[in-house]
């Protein structure tokens, strides 16, 4: 089962474009840092974009935050990709005729509620700033080199 990774692939775009601040960054290179193709970059840019968290011109590799990081939240960046897709989903397909079937699906969405909720207030207080500070905590525990533009990549000692 492949698990959606729309908005760690979006943080992902939204810290390299912290981290490298006025420089020329294609898809195809931030496509290099997620592992990913440059048309899944353009397209979560995009999404991005419309929600007010980046600014960015086609045709014009400089792309950039359109807020401050602390004013990026984890939830904006959830909705801007999700939109208001819940976070945990209901199997629908049990069966009617089955008193577990049936019910078990409206206690669940109950209780998916209740977790929808929590972590929709979590990820209010987690902001883009948060997660560049942990992210620079990471650092003090690897060792840097060089990739082929002389970018420094770190990998863990």
């Amino acid at each position: 089962m492949k698990y959606p990774t729309k908005l760690s692939d979006a943080v992902h775009i939204l810290a390299f474009l912290a981290l490298h601040p006025g420089a020329n960054l294609t898809s195809e290179k931030i496509a290099e840092s997620v592992q990913t193709n440059p048309a899944y970059i353009r397209q979560l840019m995009s999404a991005l974009r419309k929600g007010g968290l980046l600014i960015s011109v086609k045709g014009h590799p400089r792309p950039a935050l359109a807020r401050e990081p602390e004013a990026i939240t984890l939830l904006d960046a959830y909705r801007a990709v999700e939109g208001d897709k819940p976070i945990l989903h209901q199997d629908t397909h049990t069966n009617p005729a089955c008193g577990v079937g049936v019910n078990i699906q409206l206690v669940l969405a109950d209780c998916y509620r209740e977790v929808q909720q929590s972590a929709e207030e979590k990820m209010r207080q987690i902001t883009l700033a948060e997660i560049l500070a942990r992210y620079y905590q990471k650092l003090d525990h690897q060792t840097p080199h060089a990739d082929q533009e002389g970018d420094a990549i770190y990998e863990r000692t």
